[in-house]
């Protein structure tokens, strides 16, 4: 036997055998091959591009030239389309931080400069009873402290005198030495003048005024040799055993205290001893060209060391001591419209909630509505989930992975660089429109688009029908930069 021959049959064998591979195949039975698949069921149809609008049918996009794709109930986040996954191993990278909603309470001090003043409430008014003359002034002026009892003026009294010279010639009548006593007391005789009277038995040319309290003189209005009319004011003594501080609080501020409120006053002669007090009034006309509240304390003054004008550093406590909801003041979004917060499940899922704040104080907001406590909220990062205050269309958009139908997906890199393959339909120096393939990372189907360029120079080269691969950066909904790079001329 010759080569030739021998190579032909093995050649032959060769054929044999595949045969008989194929015939002794076993062929799979037709319930194999047609096995039954349940039917998927469709909760609306959506852009990609724009998932935050819904359809009711399935369809041509009206935004892009593209099929609307379905969104399935049993899709991962079919039951909350405004959350957001991350991958956990993530996290870290994207700068993600959490913290805890929990109770406590905003019993913050409001600290406002005040000044010293009389107290109103403690003030002496000396008058004159009835007409006179001015005998005796003491040696007295304005600003002088004065004990209670102490002498101011003497004066002679004409009608008291002819009263008190009646009074001791009828004394020893019962009934007209007792009407005589109350004119005595009529004409403004003191109950210790008459007393002295009754006991002397001598007239008194001359009355004695002598201080009701102790205290300051405000105003010495009485002169020797002033002849004075009845209710002419002789002096006003201010006391020192209390005084007044007055304050100007913020409207914001002032709203939350209440009278009885305790206060701590500080002063720059005593830095280590404050002096308590408590609010003794909230003065009900507001300031408007500072938009404040006049609030008043009354504070002791035992020694008298405490002036009028006087300025002092006072904490005026808020009474209300509630427990409330407390998240950092940094966790909160403010749109303007809303202030919104972003909770997380644990899991790497990520959820907008609406909230409603009350108070700030030290780095802590109240949370009246919309959070419970306990639950997770993102800190640091939120923004990045967030990023353009629309809560569900952003959300979407900045991953529409979690918009997508198909259950399974892959995850966007890490640096946010995607890739893709299509056809050049159009190009000049700004952009460029690409019939392009799926887009894996980001569960985009197939579709025609336009992409800006991120450089003019990108477009150098590039003609339309050419088949190019191409990577392109995504933020948000907006795609930033694209970078094109030649395959080869399509076929």
């Amino acid at each position: 036997m010759n080569r030739n021959s021998t190579i032909a049959l093995v050649i032959a064998a060769l054929f044999i055998g595949s045969a008989a591979g194929w015939w002794l195949k076993p062929t799979p039975s037709h319930a194999t091959a047609s096995a039954p698949v349940e039917a998927r069921k469709a909760l609306y149809w959506y852009d990609p591009m724009k998932p935050e609008q819904h359809f009711d049918q399935p369809g041509k996009s009206p935004f892009m030239d593209m099929e609307l794709v379905p969104r399935y109930a049993d899709a991962p986040d079919a039951a909350n389309s405004n959350s957001i996954k991350i991958d956990p191993s993530l996290t870290q990278n994207t700068g993600l931080k959490l913290a805890t909603v929990h109770s406590g309470t905003i019993s913050q001090a409001i600290e406002v400069p005040g000044s010293v003043v009389f107290n109103d409430r403690d003030v002496a008014i000396i008058q004159a009873r009835s007409n006179g003359i001015v005998e005796r002034v003491y040696p007295l002026a304005s600003g002088d402290v004065i004990a209670a009892g102490a002498p101011i003026a003497e004066l002679r009294v004409p009608e008291w005198l002819a009263a008190q010279n009646e009074y001791l010639a009828l004394r020893h009548d019962a009934e007209l030495a007792g009407a005589m006593l109350s004119r005595l007391q009529q004409l403004g005789m003191s109950a210790a003048q008459i007393a002295r009277l009754k006991q002397s038995g001598q007239p008194q040319a001359t009355i004695t005024i002598t201080a009701p309290r102790s205290g300051m003189i405000a105003e010495l209005s009485v002169r020797q040799g002033m002849v004075l009319s009845l209710g002419a004011p002789l002096a006003r003594i201010n006391g020192l055993a209390s005084m007044w501080i007055e304050a100007a609080v913020p409207e914001a501020q002032a709203a939350t205290l209440q009278i009885g409120a305790p206060i701590q006053a500080l002063f720059a002669a005593w830095p280590n001893a404050p002096i308590s007090g408590k609010v003794t009034a909230l003065v009900p006309e507001l300031n408007k060209e500072t938009r404040s509240l006049r609030v008043r304390a009354e504070i002791p003054n035992p020694k008298g060391l405490l002036r009028p004008g006087m300025f002092a550093r006072i904490s005026l406590a808020n009474p209300d001591s509630s427990a409330v909801l407390l998240v950092p003041s940094e966790s909160i979004i403010v749109t303007g419209k809303r202030s919104v917060v972003i909770t997380s499940d644990g899991q790497g899922r990520f959820t907008p909630s609406d909230v409603k704040t009350g108070r700030e104080h030290q780095g802590q907001t109240e949370i009246i509505s919309g959070l419970k406590e306990g639950e997770q909220i993102v800190v640091s990062g939120q923004f990045m989930i967030d990023s353009e205050a629309s809560l569900r269309g952003v959300l979407a958009r900045m991953n529409p992975a979690t918009s997508a139908p198909t259950v399974t997906s892959t995850p966007a890199p890490t640096q946010g660089v995607h890739q893709g393959q299509g056809i050049v339909k159009a190009i000049d120096s700004k952009q460029i429109t690409l019939e392009h393939g799926a887009i894996a990372s980001l569960n985009w189907p197939a579709m025609t688009m336009d992409f800006p360029l991120a450089n003019p120079r990108l477009a150098k080269g590039i003609r339309v029908g050419q088949q190019v691969s191409f990577s392109f950066i995504k933020q948000g909904s907006v795609v930033q930069s694209i970078q094109v790079m030649t395959t080869g001329d399509q076929p």
